[in-house]
């Protein structure tokens, strides 16, 4: 399952991280609608807003399919058949929707097939792994592997192209130094809108689609979200004018391409809203295995506060400013998870990278 996510980005990074080719091949960053309803969060939990990708087209006829918006959503899907007044009497979950079974069921199936198809963006999602012997889950951030660092130019902070709107990059050169920094976890989901029977505004709303967890996260959890992995099936997920929901389903299966580490049991509570949610800790081990993928690159791209919406008035040289993530999976030595989070970034940020560490889990069962 996936009940807890973080999307920490402000709105111009998030932006740059989402750069993408069209059908015709023209380098694109994606348009945003309500960008004021984006709330960049450490902890995002089910019903607050998160930030998804889907095409164009659905908002516009006559677009491109190819062309893609990004658009805050509900997390938790309101089907656009609910007839209650508010989503809060929704019956149902429909935070996670199983693959196995969504062609089952009327909340997903209808959207489903009317190409509803979205993606949703985050830096990762946390998993709780229930230990033996120990009545307090362990929690962890599962992300992609890292491996690009380096740090984006304050020159090419803004490179929105002179058309605007649309989102073309200005030239070819550019498009390299668009986003060099954390690749964003990209999890297949449906979106449905509903209105409200009285009247109001359309209200947007989104379910993650899980799987079978992989091998190297079922230790963890025996289920995680589908992860589409690269930009071509990011394309053909979204691009439902072109790509059918039979064909779009075939890439609806558990990867092994995914990192973690544990973290401190603050992400608990969902109000905590702070680095701390996602910096690594070392546990007290009985029992060593192997960590899948390359889980060796880590957040140094973390705020010493808890983010907030982002502010239309910031400076380019605040914008330039966005710290780098880069640091270690484990460390060696133990660390005390209880430390405000400004403290317990700048010691992880000092300690000099000697070797890559074997990641270590509590024995499990």
């Amino acid at each position: 399952m996936c009940g807890r996510t973080s999307c920490h980005l402000p709105r111009d990074a998030l932006t740059r991280a989402c750069a993408y080719r069209d059908r015709q091949g023209q380098q694109r960053l994606p348009e945003w609608r309500d960008p004021d309803k984006y709330c960049p969060s450490y902890n995002k939990s089910p019903q607050s807003s998160s930030p998804v990708l889907l095409s164009r087209l659905h908002f516009e006829k006559g677009s491109d399919s190819s062309e893609r918006v990004i658009a805050p959503m509900r997390w938790g899907l309101v089907p656009s058949w609910f007839k209650e007044d508010h989503p809060s009497k929704l019956q149902f979950s429909t935070t996670n929707c199983r693959s196995d079974t969504m062609m089952e069921k009327r909340s997903f199936k209808v959207p489903l097939g009317k190409g509803r198809r979205c993606v949703i963006l985050a830096d990762g999602f946390y998993e709780w792994q229930r230990c033996q012997g120990i009545s307090q889950k362990q929690p962890y951030f599962i992300y992609f592997p890292q491996i690009k660092t380096e740090k984006v130019s304050s020159s090419t902070q803004c490179i929105f192209g002179k058309s605007g709107s649309i989102g073309l990059i200005d030239s070819p050169e550019n498009w390299e130094k668009v986003w060099d920094n954390w690749r964003l976890l990209t999890m297949a989901g449906i979106f449905d809108c509903w209105e409200p029977p009285e009247g109001g505004d359309l209200l947007y709303s989104y379910t993650i689609i899980t799987v079978d967890s992989c091998k190297g996260l079922n230790g963890i959890h025996h289920r995680m979200p589908a992860i589409l992995d690269g930009e071509e099936e990011v394309s053909k997920w979204l691009d439902f004018d072109e790509v059918s929901t039979q064909e779009a389903l075939k890439l609806i299966h558990p990867t092994e391409n995914i990192a973690f580490h544990p973290v401190s049991p603050v992400v608990n509570n969902s109000r905590n809203n702070t680095p701390e949610c996602l910096a690594p800790v070392d546990l007290v081990v009985k029992k060593e295995l192997k960590a899948s993928g390359s889980s060796q690159k880590m957040l140094q791209w973390l705020a010493t506060k808890s983010p907030k919406k982002e502010n239309p008035k910031t400076t380019k040289k605040e914008e330039s400013d966005v710290p780098q993530w880069s640091s270690q999976f484990l460390q060696n030595r133990p660390f005390p998870t209880k430390r405000n989070s400004a403290g317990l970034l700048e010691r992880w940020l000092k300690r000099e990278e000697e070797e890559e560490p074997v990641a270590k889990w509590p024995h499990s069962q």
